[in-house]
């Protein structure tokens, strides 16, 4: 009989700790697997142009047929004789000099069949970006630029929506605007990416549409950290549950957003969310919230060109919004942390530790829940075109997160969070 004292009763009582936390973890991954909106599938897609015009059935902005929170295709979308209707694009840039030349011209390109103006609005850039702009226009040509500036924002706004509702303002010059395209400055676009938003969006009345990039991933730190970006994000807004009408889920990816003006109108965007730091979802709930019906959606022919060459560039990017999402609220920066150590960290410690313990019950749920983790990466994986290798290896990037995610807590509470471009916000509400 073991004694239920001492050295050799800690550890054993360790090791039951650790098993049924393991099972804890394999639980909560066979929940994420089937229970939180299939997030990990990548076939939420926009369909192409081959929806029929007005009167015929249009395929649903899902991909494929219609599926769980897809919202259904319907008539009187854009096709035969009808009139497409004109669109005001709005880019927001601030010291974008390096990037504009790969991402403007796929702008002017576009082979819109409708009226279209392109607004590019100059946030205090010191490189030249308005003056680089101007310059691509006249090489490239294309449909009317307007480059302006709205000066500084003034106390409450952040740069980028000061920046936004400005062109939106430009853009109300012209009445007759139905569509308001919001795009980022390092986002190229295929010739057929503005006329595939609209169709989209008329085909199944759709107030929002929006297409996750497909973000640039070229070095070893961008192939480690930049899929997982996509995976957290779908796994902590599922798609389907987004494009669910009447859903509470609610989410865009700011690099791309099609947005109907009655819509902005009625919800009150950019002036409803002026302080948000994580703008794109805060102007879907916006949306969402007030009767309109968004749909979102993996990227095809949409790509982000901007580089994050090295894990420096690659944390600041995660860390200047981390608390943001957490609502600068300690009780769930502290959640967020034990949630990601149960779900991404036991599942390796638990087969480590029941291998060397010779526990078959630990390493066996450390083993299973690991191997859920991995197969439900298979899928971003293989939409970025990236070895299965990494698949094993998403706790690693996990851990790298949960690390970004504290520091953007303490970098708050020391007054640098949210810092992009030389601006720094704080948090709704706090003294300056």
């Amino acid at each position: 009989m073991l004694p239920a004292t001492g050295p050799l009763f800690g550890q054993t009582a360790t090791v039951d700790a650790l098993m049924w936390t393991a099972v804890g973890s394999l639980a909560a991954w066979v929940w994420l697997l089937l229970g939180q909106g299939f997030f990990w599938r990548t076939d939420v897609r926009l369909p192409r142009g081959d929806a029929p015009g007005p009167g015929g059935d249009a395929p649903s902005p899902g991909g494929s047929p219609a599926g769980p929170g897809e919202a259904p295709g319907g008539p009187g979308g854009p096709g035969g004789g009808e009139c497409w209707p004109s669109v005001a694009v709005v880019v927001p840039a601030r010291d974008e000099a390096a990037v504009l030349p790969m991402s403007l011209p796929s702008l002017l390109a576009q082979d819109y069949p409708g009226p279209v103006e392109i607004f590019l609005v100059d946030d205090g850039s010191t490189d030249g970006t308005g003056k680089l702009a101007r310059t691509l226009a006249e090489e490239h040509g294309g449909p009317p630029l307007t480059v302006d500036s709205p000066g500084e924002p003034p106390p409450g706004w952040t740069g980028k929506l000061w920046a936004v509702r400005h062109g939106m303002t430009l853009a109300a010059a012209r009445p007759d605007t139905e569509y308001l395209l919001l795009t980022d400055a390092d986002i190229a676009h295929e010739p057929d990416s503005l006329r595939e938003l609209v169709r989209a969006a008329r085909d199944s009345g759709l107030d929002v549409v929006s297409q996750m990039a497909r973000l640039r991933v070229v070095t070893v730190w961008e192939r480690l950290i930049v899929p997982a970006f996509v995976y957290f994000f779908a796994q902590l807004y599922p798609f389907r549950w987004v494009n669910r009408a009447g859903a509470r889920t609610a989410a865009a990816a700011g690099g791309c957003v099609l947005l109907r003006r009655q819509a902005a109108e009625r919800a009150r965007v950019p002036e409803a969310i002026r302080h948000a730091v994580i703008d794109d979802v805060a102007l879907a709930r916006a949306v969402k919230r007030s009767g309109g019906r968004i749909w979102l959606g993996l990227a095809d022919r949409v790509d982000s060109v901007r580089p994050y060459p090295r894990l420096g560039e690659l944390w600041r990017m995660v860390s200047r919004s981390a608390y943001a999402q957490l609502r600068h609220n300690p009780l769930l920066l502290v959640a967020t942390v034990a949630g990601l150590a149960l779900v991404y960290l036991v599942p390796p410690a638990a087969l480590c530790a029941g291998l060397v313990a010779g526990r078959p019950g630990l390493w066996a749920a450390g083993a299973g829940a690991w191997a859920l983790m991995a197969a439900t990466y298979v899928p971003m994986l293989r939409y970025y075109r990236q070895t299965l290798w990494l698949a094993p290896l998403l706790p690693v990037t996990a851990l790298l997160y949960l690390l970004m995610t504290v520091d953007s807590a303490v970098r708050h509470c020391q007054g640098r969070g949210a810092a992009w471009k030389g601006r720094t916000y704080a948090r709704p509400g706090a003294a300056p």
